[in-house]
């Protein structure tokens, strides 16, 4: 998938998470932007907003519920796993 402005990275993208992969000079990938979660189609930030944490892209907002969370945490966790087999192969 292409997310702005990432458009000749690759996105690595499993339900509403996402990261952003770049080759590597030898073989094989990189993060180039660390795995979040998806605001409207578009790569987020987490905030601490009042007592709370938010997914925030722009304006538009979504709470960081502890579903989103894991959700990205299994993400983030099976991500790595996979970036790291590859570079001791």
């Amino acid at each position: 998938m292409a997310i702005p402005p990432y458009e000749s990275a690759l996105c690595m993208r499993r339900g509403e998470c996402a990261a952003v992969l770049t080759p590597m000079p030898n073989a094989g990938l990189r993060l180039l932007a660390p795995p979040t979660y998806l605001v409207d189609g578009n790569l987020s930030v987490k905030l601490k907003r009042g007592k709370g944490e938010v997914f925030v892209w722009k304006t538009k907002q979504i709470d960081a519920t502890p579903e989103r969370l894991k959700e990205l945490d299994s993400f983030r966790r099976e991500l790595t796993e996979i970036l790291e087999e590859a570079a001791a192969q």
